[in-house]
């Protein structure tokens, strides 16, 4: 079986400083020599763990990467927890001021910077885990979903492949879109994004927001990256859901590895 262990990172000028990091190691890793692909992820203390979860459900990724034995070290950073700074943290761009998640301030980009200039050197000190961008992914859920397409865009110099899931992409959608038409992405890109049928109510905001995942994934195919664009059937906004396509996104990313 592989094993989930953390150590501490420091994330200034942010509150909240250190942060734990949670990495899993597959079974073997210890007796091996190889260096192994991995996917960085936001919002770590929900992807192993039940007892860490915020809503007490993790999405089970140790559960199903032992019972696979796939040979991937997953590297989960904590967020912040302290009222609505993991969501500015999360966030990219400027939102407007009559967006329902109004009034943020923005820090995604500052977040982004840390993950490619600080938390990826230092795992790659710390773990065989490959320096190859052909073998690295990021990935995460809602806000981290939407800063999963963000990084895949702004350092794809560093990242090949992006999960992701069920992103919050109404608040900043003409930036980022501008943002993946100006950046230079691979076509060696992979980029799975998704959206629960049941995330939302209403069919005229389920409508928008299928319409907003075919416009970023229309965007990168016009740079000719492979794309996995996937309406969840009977999906919600939960650590639950997401739980069930792990096995979809995990395969589809890393099939070649």
């Amino acid at each position: 079986m592989g094993t989930v262990e953390t150590f501490s990172l420091g994330i200034r000028p942010f509150t909240q400083s250190p942060r734990k990091v949670y990495v899993y190691l597959p079974d073997g890793y210890e007796d091996s020599r190889d260096r192994y692909p991995v996917l960085y992820m936001f919002d770590g203390h929900n992807l192993f763990d039940d007892a860490t979860a915020t809503y007490g459900k993790s999405w089970g990724m140790r559960d199903y990467l032992d019972q696979t034995g796939m040979k991937l070290v997953v590297i989960g950073v904590d967020c912040n927890h302290t009222g609505k700074r993991r969501l500015n943290e999360y966030c990219p761009f400027r939102v407007d001021a009559d967006s329902w998640i109004a009034p943020l301030r923005p820090q995604g980009e500052i977040t982004a910077e840390w993950f490619a200039r600080t938390l990826k050197p230092a795992c790659e000190k710390r773990y065989r885990i490959s320096r190859d961008r052909h073998s690295i992914g990021i990935g995460g859920s809602s806000m981290g979903g939407l800063m999963s397409v963000y990084c895949i865009a702004r350092y794809n110099r560093l990242f090949s492949r992006a999960a992701c899931v069920s992103p919050t992409l109404d608040i900043c959608m003409d930036p980022l879109t501008q943002l993946i038409q100006d950046s230079k992405v691979d076509p060696d890109t992979r980029v799975y994004i998704d959206f629960g049928s049941n995330e939302v109510k209403s069919k005229k905001t389920m409508a928008q927001c299928v319409d907003n995942i075919l416009r970023i994934n229309r965007e990168f195919q016009k740079q000719h990256c492979s794309t996995f664009p996937n309406i969840v059937v009977g999906g919600t906004h939960s650590e639950a859901s997401w739980e069930t396509i792990v096995p979809l996104f995990l395969d589809y990313l890393f099939q070649e590895e």
